[in-house]
């Protein structure tokens, strides 16, 4: 990410890294499975021929609970025939038409899907047996301007198991933050195009990843299913949180619009001219072998281009996981991770006094590492796209590599950028593999020779001669070692000059006349 933010040092106001668009789910874990109902079921001391009964008596009353408050409020209660329609909108404008500074807006009702139970014969017992099944039911939207987070909403699905989803944004909540600081920003939509204070900014940013989300997110499900204690009484049932989608965004404030504008085009055409799914794959931390794809990562991977009304999407997804890029609002460039199935990255664990690393979890005691891994990808993502087309001439660029420099009392030759051996060299340094764990000499040995050594001293030939090449690019600056390891890895500057020349080859002499 460096590389890229001093690429545009000069041009940009600065960058804030932090939660967008965040979906919480609230899960009755006793009540979430058929087994665990039964049990509770039993508690209850309801039978499985009454379930029918019991079960609309508990949604009735959790219903007409969850909109007493509003009743009481004079708040209007509003039924969404169209599954099209925007509840946020509608949200939004009779918020607008109210005057609502703070509490409660509105509750929407909507029939959606949800996961629910019904009681089914089985032919081979010739018993009645609890099924979970997807089905229909009344769900219940409260919008709230929320003290804290700003504008909010609490879906709570009506019928068992109640489950609870709640929709946050954090660059809503980060406006308000900023407001208690005294920090003063410019605001378009859901974006910062100018803020006084970066650092500080940032700060807030922080805050909100290391939030007691459990005891905020358990008081907003009270405050819309009331009647919950009378539902479970006793049997000690509470709602666990879990972020089920989440949004990390970094994003970078230009100086002016022209200038983003300007530096846009090249990157989209980077991205979609040089990054494969290989790099994609890497972006999101999952790792790759040198040749092929391992069966475990047999993911779908995708990246494409869409026309939004704020700007052009370039979008690369690894299977329900994406990293994107965007500009809004003419001065921002986003970065944004968007996390839907953790069960596809992998979190360290300490394990039987080692660390092993396991499918990520959903729960918000992870909600940290999720943050780290958020922005790791944004990272990665950020460093390749310093390598985007540069407006620095080819002639410019290259003029220092092709004279020999003097590095540690060693001379070294000068390099031949357009020549087939060396060319060859800074592509196979500069391959995407090696974007996040770099390369050895032994890397550069598979890709530069044909078929393994004969002997021992053939090995060692071989390795003498990358290890004088890697050297040599050393020596101007291309590569660096990374310490304490035998890998190395491409400069930033190395990047922006082999980015150059590898487009500069690829061009045919039609573009080059033409650019000439």
């Amino acid at each position: 990410m460096m590389s890229f933010i001093q690429r545009y040092a000069g041009k940009i106001i600065g960058q804030i890294s932090g939660w967008d668009r965040l979906r919480f789910r609230g899960t009755l874990r006793m009540l979430a499975h058929a087994a665990g109902l039964s049990r509770f079921l039993g508690y209850k001391g309801v039978l499985l021929k009454d379930f029918g009964r019991y079960a609309e008596e508990v949604s009735a009353r959790t219903r007409e609970a969850s909109l007493a408050a509003a009743r009481a409020a004079g708040r209007e209660v509003v039924y969404v025939r169209d599954s099209q329609a925007s509840k946020e909108d509608l949200a939004r404008a009779i918020q607008a038409r109210d005057g609502i500074k703070e509490g409660l807006i509105c509750v929407l009702t909507a029939v959606e899907n949800c996961g629910s139970y019904a009681v089914r014969g089985n032919r081979q017992t010739h018993l009645l047996e609890l099924r979970h099944e997807r089905r229909k039911c009344l769900h219940l939207y409260h919008y709230y301007q929320h003290p804290e987070f700003g504008l909010l909403h609490v879906r709570l699905q009506s019928w068992l198991p109640l489950t609870v989803f709640i929709g946050l944004n954090g660059r809503e909540w980060l406006s308000r933050q900023m407001d208690r600081a005294g920090i003063g920003y410019l605001r378009r939509d859901n974006c910062f195009a100018w803020v006084s204070d970066v650092a500080g900014a940032q700060e807030l940013l922080h805050q909100q990843v290391r939030w007691d989300w459990n005891a905020a997110l358990s008081a907003l499900a009270r405050q819309v299913n009331p009647a919950l204690s009378q539902v479970v009484g006793d049997y000690a049932v509470d709602y666990y949180w879990s972020l089920e989608e989440s949004e990390w965004a970094t994003d970078v404030m230009f100086k002016e619009g022209r200038e983003l504008s300007r530096q846009y085009g090249p990157l989209i055409r980077h991205g979609m001219e040089h990054l494969g799914s290989r790099d994609v794959l890497r972006f999101l931390g999952h790792k790759v072998p040198a040749v092929g794809i391992a069966p475990r990562l047999a993911l779908e991977v995708t990246s494409d281009l869409k026309a939004r009304p704020e700007g052009i999407r370039l979008k690369h997804r690894v299977g329900a996981n994406s990293v994107k890029m965007y500009n809004k609002q003419e001065r921002v460039l986003r970065f944004e991770t968007t996390l839907n199935n953790m069960r596809e990255m992998k979190a360290p664990r300490r394990e039987g006094g080692k660390v092993v690393y396991r499918p990520m979890r959903k729960g918000v005691g992870d909600i940290v590492r999720r943050a780290a891994v958020s922005q790791a990808t944004n990272n990665r993502y950020m460093q390749a796209m310093a390598a985007a087309e540069e407006t620095t001439p080819l002639k410019a660029l290259t003029a220092d590599l092709t004279r020999p420099v003097v590095q540690g009392g060693r001379r070294a030759r000068g390099l031949n950028p357009l020549g087939e051996n060396d060319a060859r060299l800074l592509e196979i340094v500069s391959d995407g593999k090696y974007l996040i764990t770099g390369f050895r000499n032994r890397d550069v040995q598979a890709a530069w020779f044909q078929g393994p050594a004969r002997d021992a001293a053939e090995q060692r030939r071989r390795s003498g001669q990358v290890s004088r090449l890697l050297w040599l690019l050393r020596a101007h600056g291309l590569i660096k070692k990374t310490g304490g390891t035998y890998r190395y890895q491409v400069t930033s500057r190395g990047r922006q000059i082999i980015a150059a020349i590898q487009a500069a080859r690829a061009a045919n002499a039609v573009k080059l006349a033409s650019a000439a």
